[in-house]
């Protein structure tokens, strides 16, 4: 038996369901889980039926999707063939070097998350973020309100590209601590439910069992809320006189922890763990699930 190691192919069928499942997940629940977990990380006093009660009074049902369009759909076009592509040749490599499958694998998901965050999601959160916490104009006769786009340009005139990509760095940390976590616990996950159903390595898990696995993988990748929660503060344009000019992760770590405590770092962490199990069952247990059926997933899992 060869124990040459061998690179999956990437398959277009593969980018293309990366991108589709990504569009439903955002486009179902994913926006409105979004909105809420953010409303509350960026008004940490406030509860999440106030939270709810906010973003209704932000435009009834519609104002759960703010900054969908076109946001969060580039941002879902782009981000899973990233994945794709960066998570495949890193896995390769970590195998190359001699680590196991599990190893490899979380590191092909952290090389994933790290390259999303850079190259397609900092500035598409970043104004998912604006377009949620930004103050909404008084409807004045005569006078215009701002689009989307108007906003993205001015802060681009007035900050260029860092002002576009705030928030970056605490992006990248999130990407790369939630797709280890997601992929590793949700691997742990099917192992453990393999054990108890008394499965071998090379049977199967059923449809139920692939998202039973993704949920609770979901679930626990929430650990990383406090992240999350400094990635928002330094995107917010809520109006704050007291929080500093220019901050970094740290920075704004110690100022959100000297206003609301550790709870402060972990508010919105109720949204985000249904946002997780959310993602994970598209894109975990879903992927494989249509990978199994387009016979795209090339040898393997």
């Amino acid at each position: 038996m060869s124990n040459k190691i061998e690179k999956k192919p990437i398959n277009f069928s593969n980018i293309l369901l990366g991108a589709g499942l990504n569009m439903a997940e955002v486009t179902t629940l994913g926006q409105p889980l979004e909105v809420t977990k953010t409303t509350m990380a960026a008004n940490r006093s406030i509860t999440m039926p106030q939270a709810i009660k906010l973003v209704w009074s932000r435009g009834g049902p519609l104002g759960f999707y703010q900054g969908l369009i076109p946001w969060a759909w580039i941002e879902a076009s782009t981000k899973g063939a990233v994945l794709l592509f960066v998570s495949a040749e890193a896995e390769y490599q970590f195998r190359k070097l001699g680590a196991n499958n599990f190893v490899a694998g979380m590191g092909g998901g952290v090389s994933g998350g790290l390259a999303q965050a850079y190259l397609t999601m900092g500035f598409c959160t970043c104004m998912k973020t604006v377009e949620i916490t930004r103050s909404k104009q008084v409807a004045t006769a005569g006078v215009p309100q701002q689009t989307s786009f108007q906003v993205f340009k001015e802060i681009y005139k007035k900050e260029g590209i860092r002002g576009i990509n705030k928030g970056v760095n605490a992006v990248a940390i999130r990407q790369m601590t939630n797709w280890g976590s997601r992929f590793g616990f949700s691997r742990l996950a099917e192992e453990t439910i393999r054990k108890i159903n008394k499965k071998g390595e090379d049977q199967k898990l059923t449809a139920i069992e692939k998202i039973l696995a993704s949920v609770i993988g979901g679930g626990l990748s929430a650990w990383n809320q406090p992240i999350e929660v400094i990635r928002v503060e330094m995107q917010s344009k809520t109006k704050d006189p007291n929080r500093p000019k220019n901050l970094g992760v740290l920075s704004t770590a110690q100022y959100i922890y000297s206003n609301n405590g550790i709870k402060g770092l972990y508010r919105g962490v109720t949204p985000r763990i249904g946002l997780g199990v959310w993602q994970t069952v598209f894109m975990v247990a879903f992927g494989d699930i249509f990978k199994r059926m387009l016979n795209a997933d090339g040898a393997g899992h």
